[in-house]
């Protein structure tokens, strides 16, 4: 065997080494440290991995199109194997809440698993998908309804609930009549219901239609609500697990999250979590709106470059990458990125914070150079002002001051001072409130203040000129005041 010095063989090349090789002068095992893993990419999802293969409602949505693509098969032996074993298939897939919290599913759902003490459990869905930008649980329940009422059945039984309660917004009007007609179907086969696939496990699955308040998006607010109450967050704790919808232990779970869970029992945990990066695994629903040439929602490998995603969905941003402004990656409560961020980051939990914004609901809003950056945060801000239930004085207050200020900012009628301000005040709403409604509020202008100030800053000066030839000035509080000669304050 011919030994090598170790100072030669840092000298030593590819093309020095390869011949050595081939005449096993060398053996192959001694250059292992020196092998370079290729990092993994993710997208790309191939048609045989995805879950919801309905989704733009191509074929029938009702029972019997629906067992043609693969739902309720072996459902009976799935619920016969246990909540234990459903557990520990989700827990074992990785799946993260798809409602935008992206809260461990295996591990909530566990929570409802507490000793029997005499009263009925419920799982609760929550359909409202009121977050603005988002377009992905109606067309789940417009067109591949049995896939969550399958979903239901299953998730309730790893809680031994009594019944499912799926919360959906009053404006969903053919999602809610495709729901109860697919939910009537099941009844009809014996899917759900009594003795649901002949497990002996009794499941009932019931429809209840809000009135379109963002609010009820809250789980605490939306139990409220189906109770007949004003829709208003609960003080935690007690939570829901312990005391939820009329007093019983309760899960409130998405829509999506729910509807994939058989398949991730049919195929297995292994599988769902060979897709995206560690604690970001699965496939996801990606909702791409605003300045893209094709519009749509598509299921995709979670971790995908977000460049990817808009590229190979949507046809490109209008104008070319070049011509992108920002983007709102998870829907109107998560921080705008610019475009530098944007080239790079991957659409899953982690790497969204850390970019100092959030997955959400994955509802991907995408702005071009002909957008007004400040006029389009101003709106959400006015959203978020009339939204809140008015129970906590940081997010009904702060909501609508920082409305007032967004909206003066969108002519210029500002100072740069008043932007720390305004900064200021959306640190007191985040994180002061009962429920997430003040952070929703709060982080659209977080995330115009940390990426886009010199567009700001621009409007303000020249607002500011324009008062200035008039030899008038702005003061604090977009107070018009006479022009101070020059050197005074």
């Amino acid at each position: 065997m011919l030994l090598i010095r170790p100072f030669l063989t840092r000298a030593l090349t590819k093309r020095t080494l390869t011949p050595l090789l081939r005449h096993n002068v060398l053996p192959a095992a001694s250059f292992a440290s020196v092998t370079t893993e290729v990092p993994k990419t993710h997208g790309n999802l191939k048609d045989e991995d995805r879950i919801f293969t309905n989704l733009y409602g191509r074929h029938d949505w009702k029972l019997n199109g629906a067992k043609r693509r693969g739902d309720w098969h072996k459902t009976k032996e799935i619920i016969l194997k246990g909540h234990d074993w459903i557990l520990d298939e989700v827990k074992a897939s990785g799946l993260r809440g798809r409602g935008g919290a992206g809260f461990p599913s295996g591990l909530k759902w566990s929570f409802m698993n507490k000793p029997f003490d005499g009263r009925p459990r419920y799982l609760v869905i929550n359909a409202d998908e009121g977050e603005p930008g988002t377009c992905k649980d109606r067309e789940i329940m417009r067109h591949d309804p049995h896939k969550l009422i399958e979903g239901c059945l299953i998730a309730g039984r790893a809680m031994n609930a009594n019944a499912a309660y799926i919360y959906i917004r009053g404006e969903f009007y053919n999602e809610a009549s495709n729901l109860q007609v697919a939910i009537n179907e099941a009844y009809k086969e014996g899917l759900i219901g009594p003795n649901a696939c002949g497990s002996g496990y009794d499941f009932d699955v019931y429809i209840h239609r809000g009135a379109g308040a963002y609010i009820c998006g809250e789980e605490t607010a939306l139990i409220e609500s189906i109770e007949g109450k004003q829709g208003k967050p609960r003080l935690k704790p007690p939570f829901p697990a312990d005391v939820g919808l009329f007093g019983c232990p309760t899960t409130v779970a998405n829509v999506e999250t729910v509807a994939v869970a058989p398949t991730i029992c049919r195929r297995g945990g292994a599988w769902f979590a060979g897709f995206g990066r560690p604690r970001n695994a699965g496939t996801k629903l990606y909702c791409i709106s605003g300045h893209v040439n094709q519009p749509c929602t598509v299921e995709e490998e979670m971790s995908i470059p977000l460049r990817e995603l808009i590229d190979r969905h949507c046809g490109g941003v209008r104008g070319g990458w070049d011509n992108l402004l920002g983007i709102i990656p998870g829907g109107s409560s998560v921080p705008v990125l610019p475009k530098e961020i944007c080239s790079d980051v991957l659409m899953d939990f982690d790497a969204l914070k850390d970019a100092n914004s959030g997955l959400g609901t994955a509802a991907v809003i995408v702005m071009d150079r002909s957008t007004d950056m400040v006029r389009a945060i101003s709106r959400l801000a006015a959203f978020y002002k009339h939204e809140p239930c008015g129970q906590c004085t940081p997010c009904r207050e702060g909501s609508t001051w920082l409305a007032h200020l967004m909206t003066r900012f969108e002519s210029g009628n500002g100072r740069p001072d008043e932007i720390d301000m305004l900064w200021e005040l959306s640190k007191q709403i985040e994180g002061h409130t009962i429920c997430a409604l003040g952070d929703a509020a709060a982080w659209p202008v977080q995330g115009l203040i940390r990426h886009f100030r010199p567009e700001l800053e621009a409007k303000m000066e020249a607002y500011r000129q324009q008062m200035l030839e008039k030899n008038l000035d702005v003061g604090l509080g977009g107070q018009v005041i006479s022009a101070q000669p020059s050197g005074q304050i």
